[in-house]
């Protein structure tokens, strides 16, 4: 009796061991599946931090505030004056939905870990200086007068070690002031810069999706390495007197669709390859289904973009975009040169309401491949495109000066009463299509989109919006661009 006990004991201790076995193996099944990278799955933050009393510098002489937790829904944190928000390399700061975050004079927030400003459609988070009112209406102010350029604080700078950073339903305001030695040496950003945002990890990944972006400096948007995935953004009054919106540099890999730009002071999306880090990819990036109004007037350099360049090695693709009244047209430069073997392009939408613009319909001194699918058509007439254009030579686009109004629900076109320059804000205007706009329809659809990020509903991407059909960032069955 005594070893039939003992046989049935052990039995019973096998089948414990079984089962808890069975379902540790289940919990890693599911857990595997829902966290499918274990080695950078980024654990959700915890830790409330009180918005009871503005973020301080701690310590005598410290410029440092560390960064880490949970900033609640529909809160209002301050950061003071000259302090650095910085989140530590382990460190994760989650911004639930609806959180406004004010950023004192030459404040920064430096992200060595990870951001995820997890703003909502109806709850946008605002990464902003408190106090500002925009001045948008068509010449209400000059540039120089203008709160949008006053660069209150310094930016967001991702550094080399930020694993992820997300910008969801966020407004990111009134920064560009220069980086500092203290700041650059926290963030290895390098002393001088005047960003709104920078990213350098090109082993990291960069997400900006169904955000805003508003004045700034030079350049805004700096992204100096890095996988990226910036989504139907709207972008207005970015840089002062020079800049790319959005500069991409060696390193570079990713995709930017549905974004709207007005009154960028030069380019609105740039790929180059310059810089390229040692290890990191070659510059490629996929651009479509983006949107262009009044881009490159503030340039203080001639011979600048104004839309779209791929220059200095860059690869990519950009289809279905539009520019409407930009000083110059979509720009592959040849010296030095993009990596023109490597790049694809087509199907792409011009307006002018003046000769000087559509002048440089392909700029002068560039050599954009004139394609078939563009319009206006190079057809059009004996002056545009002459038989014997070459890449890069001077023609008469006045032959198609006023042609193909994309017909916008509510923007004068043909301008009138403001020089092009003054249209810098969306304002009370609307961008989206009317039913009998001739970009409807118009749009090719046989590519993908390149997604190297995380696709996750907070922790990532949350949509890869595919091609559209329309041309342009607004789509007239409600896809694209949300603003």
């Amino acid at each position: 009796m005594q070893i039939q006990s003992k046989k049935i004991e052990m039995k019973n201790i096998i089948f414990s061991l079984l089962t808890v076995l069975a379902f540790s193996f289940a919990g890693c099944k599911k857990w595997s599946a829902e966290h499918h990278d274990i080695y950078n799955y980024t654990l959700p933050a915890a830790n409330p931090i009180s918005a009871d009393k503005p973020l301080t510098c701690s310590g005598t002489g410290s410029t440092v505030i560390a960064a880490k937790g949970t900033m609640l829904n529909g809160k209002t944190y301050s950061v003071e004056g000259g302090c650095d928000l910085v989140i530590n390399p382990t460190d994760t700061l989650l911004m639930q939905p609806g959180v406004t975050l004010n950023m004192g004079a030459n404040s920064s927030l430096i992200v060595l870990g990870t951001l995820v400003s997890n703003g909502s459609k109806l709850q946008p988070n605002f990464i902003t200086a408190a106090g500002q009112t925009k001045m948008d209406a068509p010449g209400q102010v000059a540039p120089a007068n203008d709160p949008a350029y006053s660069a209150i604080w310094k930016g967001i700078i991702g550094g080399p070690t930020c694993n992820l950073m997300v910008l969801r339903w966020t407004h990111l305001e009134y920064a560009g002031a220069t980086e500092g030695g203290v700041t650059s040496k926290i963030a290895g950003s390098g002393s001088g810069n005047q960003y709104t945002l920078l990213f350098a990890n090109y082993k990291g990944n960069f997400i900006m999706e169904d955000s805003w972006l508003y004045g700034g400096n030079d350049d805004p948007m700096r992204i100096s390495a890095g996988q990226i995935a910036i989504f139907r953004n709207t972008f207005e009054k970015a840089g002062f007197t020079g800049g790319d919106c959005i500069n991409t540099k060696g390193g570079t890999v990713g995709t930017m669709a549905y974004n709207m730009f007005i009154g960028t002071a030069t380019n609105g999306q740039k790929a180059s390859n310059k810089g390229q880090a040692t290890g990191a990819p070659q510059t490629n990036i996929i651009m479509y289904n983006n949107t262009f109004v009044s881009g490159g007037y503030r340039q203080s350099q001639t011979g600048r973009g104004a839309c779209i360049n791929y220059e200095e090695g860059a690869k990519g693709m950009y289809y279905n975009n539009l520019a409407v009244n930009c000083k110059f047209g979509y720009r592959v430069v040849g010296s030095p040169s993009a990596d023109v073997a490597n790049m694809h392009y087509g199907y792409n939408y011009q307006y002018g309401d003046s000769v000087s613009v559509t002048n440089q319909f392909y700029p002068t001194g560039y050599i954009t491949q004139p394609q078939a699918t563009d319009f206006p058509s190079i057809t059009s007439s004996a002056k545009y495109l002459p038989s014997n254009y070459t890449l890069g030579a001077v023609y008469d686009g006045s032959d198609v000066v006023g042609k193909g109004n994309p017909q916008f629900i509510n923007f004068p076109l043909p301008t009138s009463g403001h020089p092009l320059k003054d249209y810098s804000a969306i304002g009370s205007y609307n961008f989206h299509l009317l039913s009998t706009s001739p970009l409807i329809g118009k749009g090719y659809t046989n590519f993908q989109p390149l997604i190297l990020v995380p696709v996750a509903p907070v922790y990532g991407l949350s949509e890869a919006t595919p091609p559209g059909t329309d041309l342009g960032c607004y789509q007239i069955n409600g896809k694209g661009n949300q603003h």
